[in-house]
């Protein structure tokens, strides 16, 4: 079975995003200024996915990461737009087995109740229309339920195949006090939860011995050390009196570490533990569980994690990525985790995000030009110096 490989998405009337379209690839990296709009891309394919694949309403959003909005707030409001929208409109095209298929929503925002309604639905392969509803169709659907996953012209497996890939995006946000278990996770999705509560489950899942040698995922465990560079090993065990004091609330399951500089009763729990190592462990878990999403977001990637640890982490979790054939669109505001991207490999895309005069959020993809290698200087500096775009506006 072939691959899904999207090919553009488009947003228009959701929040900032006006009109913007873009053609991701297998790692999508969003750069901009606090308050361009890198945020409300993530959540605006989290509807998107919703919308195909489920309904649209608090609860479905919620558990794909994204913030509740009042109403007023979904829609694009922009002093420059004489006449709104009635709708907010997404789409995304893909190909697969040799076909291209497309979805088109047209929603409007909720009014007395928290659900979205569908005022247009449409499907196509290679062109041709599949199926389509709106308010005008004389069949009586329900116009609160998407029928992507549910109409009969729509059962075959590349459909139900793109259900799977698209309908299972969230979007991550790990935290510290998740991470070590002394606060629960609100949304526990499998393998991992969206904030990392069950962290000690999914690294559990990934260790094994394959040939005499200890691996995590498809890692081999030194490489691995090599990112936690201060541990020796790492292990998943119950929660006992000895590493862990009694007074703190702890999961079934612990993250178990030792230093390579103490002695080896000294081992702790992540309780204990340097954050950053549970960051790095959190994201290649996600890159390589088989029961994580094909598809998925992570808000503020470099959150906690040194900023050459950083770099290093964005180089192994992006070829994690694409060996293991899913799509990840995440946020950053760390310059060096541009430097862990290799951008002459077309599956790695970066993105600016900046507002334009009326404040409507513009999406540019940045691609190595022979003016960008003649300077002969690190993206990282690139960015910090103004010339890729997506930075503040500062005297």
């Amino acid at each position: 079975m072939s691959d899904i490989k999207l090919k553009r998405i488009t947003i228009q009337n959701f929040k900032s995003l006006y009109d913007v379209s873009f053609e991701p690839g297998r790692v999508n990296v969003f750069i901009g200024a606090n308050g361009s709009g890198k945020s409300s891309v993530l959540e605006a394919v989290g509807l998107l996915s919703a919308a195909m694949t489920d309904r649209v309403n608090a609860a479905s959003l919620q558990r794909k990461g994204v913030r509740l909005s009042t109403s007023a707030l979904y829609k694009s409001k922009f002093l420059s737009i004489e006449k709104e929208s009635k709708t907010v409109n997404f789409s995304v095209e893909w190909g697969l087995n040799g076909h291209d298929y497309g979805y088109v929503n047209h929603m409007t925002v909720p009014n007395d109740d928290d659900a979205w309604k569908y005022f247009a639905e449409s499907v196509t392969c290679d062109g041709e229309s599949v199926y389509g509803r709106s308010n005008a169709s004389s069949a009586k659907l329900n116009n609160k339920i998407g029928y992507f996953t549910i109409s009969e012209a729509l059962s075959g497996k590349d459909y139900v195949q793109a259900a799977k890939y698209i309908g299972d995006y969230g979007i991550y946000q790990p935290d510290t006090l998740t991470l070590r278990g002394t606060v629960a996770d609100p949304i526990q999705t499998n393998p991992i939860g969206l904030n990392g509560g069950r962290l000690a489950e999914a690294i559990q899942d990934l260790l094994h011995e394959e040939d005499g040698d200890m691996m995590f995922g498809s890692m081999f465990m030194e490489d691995m050390l090599e990112l936690i560079d201060w541990a020796s090993e790492f292990k998943v065990s119950k929660p006992k009196k000895s590493i862990l004091n009694p007074g703190v609330p702890t999961t079934q399951q612990i993250i178990e570490f030792r230093d390579k500089y103490l002695k080896d009763t000294a081992s702790f729990t992540g309780y204990d533990a340097s954050e950053g190592a549970l960051y790095v462990l959190f994201m290649l878990s996600l890159a390589m569980h088989e029961k994580a999403p094909k598809m998925f977001a992570i808000d503020s990637f470099d959150h906690a994690m040194n900023p050459r640890l950083a770099r290093k982490v964005t180089e192994v979790f992006t070829n994690k990525i694409i060996e293991e054939n899913k799509t990840v669109f995440m946020t950053t505001h760390n310059p060096l985790v541009l430097d862990g991207l290799d951008l002459s490999n077309d599956d790695i895309r970066l993105f600016t995000t900046d507002r334009n005069k009326h404040g409507h959020v513009e999406i540019r993809r940045v691609q190595v030009s022979e003016k960008l290698l003649k300077m002969d200087q690190p993206l990282s500096r690139l960015w910090i110096n103004g010339v890729l775009g997506g930075v503040p506006e500062l005297l």
